[in-house]
């Protein structure tokens, strides 16, 4: 695709970027039949083709139309085109770097900016947002159905008595995360139990702060930055101390491993990102590594676009429940967005309500006696359209554990 960038912008790295990604589309169109927005509307605008035609526009005029940056706007950034794109075309990076130039050039509405910065402000940070979650909690049985739909059950507190082993196979440090921690804090503890239990010792920041991702892709991108650097520099001092640093939210472990592209700009950051880069993994990479046995039940497995999209996981859920002796109902193999998109399902709920209802359709088709996720955000927003208990997969796996293996389970690379 050739573009005519704009006098203004000519020589900007993330303009010369966004060019070479804008010239590896070759049109061909396999992008529409992946787009969750496209499936929904019809309109090429609100297609990844479409998207790419309105981000040329902005480079060669440096300007864009209210009309246009909505349709960017709606982008759910689930990444399901630059899986199906046979050319490589790295989409949610042309859209970030596009989003960040018209932060710069166009002022959202009102109403639009000012939600935005609500939940910028209150979601990372525990001492705000847990307080006005316990009060949604409680007022939950009056509050209005859409409004009750969106807040999480009181969590049932969980005594799982384990000791950190005295000679650890592997030492693994854990993020806790901004809404889970606070949401679903059971996942946490599951985690550290089931990690004990196989001989691995786990720590935690005393401070970990938000990875940016909230920020950073609500267009805030400086502000999303700062909380990635503050970040790189807390889980720098661990490094030495631990062979694997671990989220329990794909959508922040996918953050976590592209720190050194959103910190590109930044030589030092670039370099100590790529140091922790080397030590993350999902949480199915390395539950993955051991064998667990459970008690039979039915669970119907959602895979987070941050997670098959993002990180290019996809199907390891599902085989490691199946192997723990979990019957895993076979829905659609192909898992479109189901609308969250971390702040997707607030500033959009019509569509994000479109998506959740198709995907839990599909969920639900086979009558599982629970779904679970992988994602913080996927879990409370399919749960406020089911009748079926949602969870993190690590929790059910932890609930219908009935013994653990002492063997070595794995080899550790």
């Amino acid at each position: 695709m050739q573009t005519l960038i704009h006098p203004e912008l000519k020589g900007q790295p993330k303009v010369e970027e966004a060019n070479s990604i804008l010239r590896s589309c070759v049109h061909c169109g396999f992008c529409l039949a992946a787009c969750p927005t496209y499936q929904l509307s019809g309109n090429e605008l609100d297609s990844p083709r479409g998207r790419i035609y309105l981000l040329k526009n902005l480079l060669e005029e440096d300007a864009i139309e209210g009309s246009s940056a909505l349709h960017l706007d709606q982008c759910l950034t689930c990444r399901a085109c630059e899986t199906a794109c046979p050319s490589g075309v790295k989409y949610s990076r042309l859209l970030d770097i596009g989003r960040e130039l018209i932060a710069t050039r166009q002022k959202q509405r009102l109403p639009v900016r000012l939600l935005s910065q609500v939940v910028r402000l209150i979601v990372p940070r525990d001492y705000l947002f847990r307080p006005l979650l316990m009060m949604g909690q409680f007022l939950a049985p009056i509050l209005p159905t859409i409004v009750a739909g969106k807040i999480p059950p009181v969590p049932g507190s969980i005594n799982l008595a384990t000791e950190e082993p005295s000679a650890p196979r592997l030492r693994v440090l854990l993020l806790r995360g901004c809404v889970q921690r606070a949401a679903t804090p059971n996942v946490f503890i599951a985690l550290k139990y089931l990690l004990n239990e196989k001989g691995v010792t786990t720590s935690s920041l005393t401070e970990e702060g938000c990875c940016g991702a909230l920020d950073y892709h609500m267009s805030a991108h400086e502000t999303g930055r700062r909380r990635m650097r503050d970040l790189v520099d807390r889980l720098d001092d661990h490094l030495e101390q631990v062979d694997y640093i671990v989220s329990t939210a794909s959508g922040c472990g996918a953050t976590l491993k592209e720190y050194p592209i959103y910190l590109s700009e930044d030589p030092e950051y670039v370099v100590k990102s790529r140091r922790i880069n080397e030590k993350v993994v999902d949480v199915v990479e390395l539950l993955g590594k051991f064998d667990f046995s459970c008690v039979p039940i039915r669970a119907s497995v959602h895979t987070p676009c941050s997670l098959q999209h993002g990180q290019s996981i996809d199907g390891e859920i599902e085989r490691l429940l199946d192997k723990s002796g979990v019957t895993v109902t076979r829905s659609a193999r192909i898992q479109p967005c189901c609308g969250s998109a971390g702040s997707y399902s607030i500033m959009h709920p019509g569509i994000a309500g479109r998506l959740r209802d198709r995907r839990l359709k599909a969920l639900e088709a086979n009558s599982p006696d629970v779904i679970v996720t992988a994602n913080i955000g996927c879990q409370l927003h399919l749960q406020s359209g089911s009748g079926i208990p949602v969870m993190h997969w690590v929790e059910l796996l932890q609930q219908q554990l009935v013994e653990t293996l002492d063997e070595d389970d794995a080899s550790f690379t």
